[in-house]
């Protein structure tokens, strides 16, 4: 599909991508994302882990490495650190180009000092990653009365630049002439061994050639074959599609406020059972700003999920959010599909592992469905992934039960899934303005706690007593919570429920007696 095709379809993407240097590219990664609706949930899904005695007895290794990478996004931040920090031999592919992402970054400025804290970074670099300092942010949903305005401060107040970020990245990788960067290689299938794995990968040329190493890092995403197969074709439970654009010339911005989670609207019923759209906007310098659209949705429903259409609804509906002046430019596309998964029962339900096999990043879907920053929970994570993978290398303890606590389940994490499912509009049991009164009154009790709720909150580092109080607070002050939960969730919906706060708090109890034996 080209541009010209668009024209009558999709004329504000036609208009806004046919501006741009690279739209027909853009257009095109879109559609490549896009694909992932047709495979999402199908039992066909391609095989991609085979054994070891599958692999022709003649096939060629072209190199050998510690651990090989296949995904060269948030995959290059991690293989940067698991080089610089523990001399690791790395091989880093990627379908597209590396250090290239379609997405734009926010992050807390005490969160990117751990950058610094573990070596990967100096102050130098990290105040030259950073685009853009703001005061503070809010969160405002459209209720029927009286919106709250809960303002958060040290949540998402810097914008990094990307591409800059993953090139100092890539950089720290070249370092050891021994490592290998692989641009537009495509992984097809890995075979396990014995002694290592090996990596089946193709060309941009169609030339197959094969890898080994002791580890493979799967970093590919929510579009990840191994992820697919690991979890029989349903690596993900829900999922939050996400457009929009990097510009300048939108008028009444406020550059030094970034908005986390805004909505103007009642849900949109235009598209099957419904969807909350919901707006993200983040001052990137002073003169421009980055505005999301996005909606949370089970995998499987009826709603229309496409990112192409989602992006025509974007232009569509971004008078409503930020008005476009007559200088109105867009400089860059962002887009995404951020996935989630709700873990039934106490503990991780997920498959993150398989013998020499790891999944990082969204390719194990552990970060919060909630606030769904990969890039944060990645850097929030670093020092302790990278530090359990140098261990389980030397002491070549690399089988799935080994590898598998690397990619944290974090009961704090996980249980906020619940609360993305209030999130998920369905026009046959909600009234039309459900999510916005839902989330309003959350917002209030919000308000009237102390800060640090809201900020471990949208920081996935809420403890389990203050979870306590913030779901006994709501309830005391809006008892209708109870009825809705069980008429959104159902039965077994409101058990599974109970049964990740009960994990969550035996993982609590876990931790302390572990603590108290250490002392």
């Amino acid at each position: 599909m080209s541009l010209n095709e668009l024209k009558s379809t999709h004329p504000l993407v036609y208009e806004h991508f046919s501006k741009l240097t690279g739209g027909e590219e853009s257009l095109l990664r879109l559609l490549d994302l896009d694909s992932y609706w047709r495979k999402i949930g199908r039992r066909d899904y391609e095989t991609v882990i085979f054994d070891g005695n599958e692999l022709d007895d003649d096939v060629k290794i072209a190199g050998e490495f510690d651990l090989i990478y296949a995904g060269a996004t948030l995959g290059a931040v991690h293989a940067a650190a698991m080089s610089l920090l523990f001399g690791k031999k790395i091989m880093l592919l990627d379908r597209h180009e590396p250090g290239k992402t379609h997405r734009d970054w926010n992050i807390s400025s005490e969160e990117l000092q751990r950058l610094i804290a573990i070596g990967l970074f100096s102050q130098s670099d990290v105040n030259e990653v950073i685009t853009k300092r703001y005061k503070t942010g809010f969160v405002e949903f459209a209720s029927t009365e009286n919106p709250t305005r809960l303002f958060i401060d040290n949540v998402l107040d810097c914008v990094v630049e990307s591409d800059i970020i993953l090139s100092k990245m890539l950089a720290i990788i070249t370092q050891n002439p021994e490592n290998l960067i692989l641009p537009k290689t495509t992984f097809k299938r890995c075979f396990k061994k014995n002694d290592g794995i090996v990596v089946e990968v193709e060309t941009q040329n169609g030339q197959k050639q094969f890898f080994k190493s002791k580890v493979l890092i799967d970093t590919m995403g929510v579009m990840s074959p191994i992820a697919m197969q690991l979890n029989d074709g349903m690596p993900q439970t829900h999922i939050c599609p996400t457009v929009g654009t990097v510009a300048s010339g939108l008028e009444g911005i406020d550059y030094n406020i970034g908005e986390i989670l805004v909505s103007t609207e009642p849900a949109d019923t235009s598209a099957g059972s419904g969807r909350q759209l919901i707006w993200e906007g983040f001052p990137t310098s002073d003169t421009e700003i980055t505005t999301y659209v996005f909606f949370y949705d089970r995998v499987i429903s009826d709603n229309d999920k496409s990112l192409l259409n989602l992006f025509e609804t974007y232009f569509q509906k971004l008078p409503q959010y930020k008005t476009p002046g007559k200088d109105f430019n867009v400089k860059k596309l962002v887009y995404g599909i951020i996935p989630a998964y709700h873990h039934s029962g106490t503990q991780k339900t997920r498959q993150t592992a398989d013998d020499r096999i790891l999944l990082l990043g969204d390719s194990a879907t552990l970060a919060s469905p909630l606030t769904f920053c990969g890039f944060g929970s990645m850097i929030r994570n670093l020092e302790r992934t990278t530090t359990k993978l140098q261990e389980a290398l030397a002491n070549e303890q690399i089988s799935k039960p080994d590898l598998d606590p690397i990619s944290q389940y974090e009961p704090n994490v996980a249980i906020m899934s619940n609360l993305m499912k209030f999130m998920c509009y369905n026009h046959r049991t909600d009234p039309p303005n459900f999510v916005n009164d839902l989330m309003n009154e959350i917002m209030k009790v919000l308000n009237d706690l102390p800060p640090r709720y809201a900020v471990s909150m949208f920081r996935d580092e809420m403890s389990l007593s203050d979870f306590n109080t913030l779901i006994l607070t709501v309830g005391k002050k809006y008892p209708k919570i109870f009825e809705i939960t069980f008429r959104k969730l159902g039965f077994s919906g409101s058990m599974s429920w109970l049964q990740n706060w009960l994990g969550w708090s035996m993982n609590e109890n876990g931790n302390a007696k572990i603590k108290s034996v250490a002392q």
